[in-house]
């Protein structure tokens, strides 16, 4: 085979070297027995020889039909695999398959956990006092983000599509024949002659558009009446019209006249697009917005080790998923984790509770308080035991309502906000650096919680949380890693898939991270060596060289 021919030609110290000394100790046809009929069907591909294929796949950034083209042309590959140099083990629809039923089997994150079986037997990882660096970036999604009126057309034209192939009709058949051609055409608002700038002229055809979706509807109803309820013609039907019906719901109301309009503003949770109904609208800043997923990670901050990933919603709060996170972790890692490293969105009340209930520690900064000039909370002395709030001016009250406030996690606080009186107020000379200028009290929110954003504060303030922080950027690290081997924009449509593409990088990512650890003492030592010969040279030739006769 091609790896005892060529090995050092193609470089034992290289990734494909690494891969073709190592590969049998990374996957084993067993590991992937669930796929397949053992005592039925033809002889497959081994497996091992796929898995291998997609992480070479991933490390150099190729498409399906560019691996099957390498596997039997590129040296370097055939290296890696074992394979011979006239052998063709793959064709595209082998290596879609494979990756389909590891999806479908919901197990999008076997190839980056047998990479993590692989690492500790090799001892790569910690075994005490696991300390892991969490944070979320960007994916963007591979679907089209439409307007409203391009998107309800494309809803619609996903109908057309099940309705016509329910009836055995050609799609533009069964479209003309109820009136919708116009909705196979690339563009739904290119078949308009119209000025898209005129109001009426705008009103008209979402009259038309919203007319002819709950036409539609009413059609697939009638048809999905023919179909038993769990049959898989049923299932496809109402998948569809669910879609389309979603969207209908999150852009257009009806007035009171009856008349339809498009919805001001963003619905909470809007679908933005009709090819992946998955993605959603995020923000990583005030400024930065993109459509598609939130990558989820976690680090472990001795090794650099990526101990686990998930995807999330790129409108979900980035520390909606920090319990399985770490869970998870601990497992891949077999390991207990002691603590955990992140942002702002880490430092939460929720993540904290969390934290208490698994029994970690959070380093991470509390929210900083507004700065506008006047006293913040933290210049009042708040009294938990006997519920008593003190100004800067030394006025005391004890009088609170409960406010109820919701997170973005869903999760409802019963807090306390303390009021002090208008007289209390009225004639304080710190009037002006206390209230706004039309505000006649003071209020402060004391949080169900306080004591526990107490104690994260104070442990802000420790050189043992400056110590532990400076390691939180090794995750972005990490994540540098990830973007260069292409998670920055999904390959795939649907969250399950975006989940294969994440943690197939993240198995490349840590592996090459091992690779390079096992060739660094030996290039260190080469360097240390030949540092010395220049420098007994140097030393040699100064010794030789003629005095200067004066």
């Amino acid at each position: 085979s091609a790896d005892r021919q060529f090995l050092s030609f193609v470089g034992e110290e290289s990734f494909y070297g690494y891969v073709a000394r190592h590969r049998h100790e990374m996957f084993r046809d067993e590991d992937f027995a669930f796929l397949y009929c053992l005592d039925n069907g033809r002889t497959s591909v081994p497996p091992s020889l796929i898995a291998m294929a997609l992480l070479l796949q991933c490390y150099t950034g190729v498409s399906d039909q560019e691996t099957i083209d390498r596997v039997k042309f590129d040296l370097r590959w055939k290296v890696a695999l074992g394979l011979r140099l006239d052998e063709e083990p793959l064709v595209k629809s082998t290596l879609q398959l494979f990756r389909n039923q590891l999806i479908i089997h919901q197990r999008a994150k076997l190839l980056f956990q047998k990479a993590m079986e692989y690492l500790r037997r090799q001892g790569f990882v910690k075994k005490h006092k696991i300390h892991l660096a969490l944070d979320t970036t960007a994916i963007f999604g591979k679907g089209a983000v439409q307007d409203t009126f391009n998107m309800l057309a494309e809803g619609l034209r996903q109908v057309l599509l099940v309705l016509a192939r329910f009836a055995s009709q050609r799609v533009e058949d069964y479209a003309s024949a109820h009136d919708a051609s116009r909705y196979l055409a690339p563009s739904f608002k290119g078949t308009w002659v119209m000025d898209w700038d005129n109001e009426k002229e705008r009103q008209v055809v979402l009259e038309s558009l919203v007319a002819d979706c709950q036409r539609v509807l009413a059609l697939a109803s009638k048809t999905l009446k023919q179909y038993a309820e769990e049959s898989s013609e049923a299932k496809e039907l109402l998948q569809a019209t669910d879609l389309l019906g979603k969207l209908l719901v999150q852009d257009v109301r009806r007035t009171e006249t009856g008349r339809a309009e498009i919805i001001d503003g963003v619905a909470q949770d809007r679908i933005v697009s009709v090819h992946d109904p998955e993605m959603r609208h995020g923000r990583k800043s005030a400024t930065q917005r993109f459509d598609g997923y939130k990558a989820s990670l976690s680090v472990e901050t001795e090794s650099q080790v990526i101990a686990d990933v998930d995807v999330l919603p790129a409108n979900a709060h980035d520390s909606t998923n920090t319990s399985a996170l770490v869970v998870e972790s601990a497992k891949n890692l077999d390991a207990t984790i002691e603590g955990i490293l992140g942002d702002g969105a880490y430092g939460s009340v929720e993540a904290r509770l969390d934290a208490q209930a698994g029994q970690y520690t959070v380093t991470a900064p509390v929210g900083q308080l507004p700065q506008h000039g006047r006293f913040t909370k933290d210049m009042f002395v708040i009294d938990l035991e006997n519920e008593t709030v003190t100004c800067p001016a030394g006025q005391i009250t004890s009088t609170w309502y409960e406010r109820r406030t919701k997170t973005k996690r869903g999760t409802t606080f019963r807090n306390k906000s303390f009021m002090f009186s208008v007289a209390q107020c009225g004639s304080c000379p710190l009037r002006s650096q206390c209230l706004q200028p039309d505000a006649s009290r003071r209020t402060i929110l004391v949080h169900e919680h306080e004591e526990l954003l107490r104690q994260a504060k104070a442990f802000q303030r420790t050189e043992e949380y400056r110590t532990l922080y400076r390691q939180r950027v090794r995750v972005e690290h990490r994540i540098a890693r990830l973007v260069k081997l292409g998670i920055r924009k999904a390959r795939y449509f649907g969250s399950s898939k975006v989940l294969f593409q994440l943690a197939t990088a993240a198995a490349v990512a840590n592996l090459t991270l091992f690779a390079r650890s096992l060739s660094t003492p030996a290039s260190f030592v080469s360097l240390l060596i030949l540092m010395s010969l220049i420098l007994v040279l140097c030393v040699s030739r100064m010794s030789y060289r003629r005095p200067v006769c004066c």
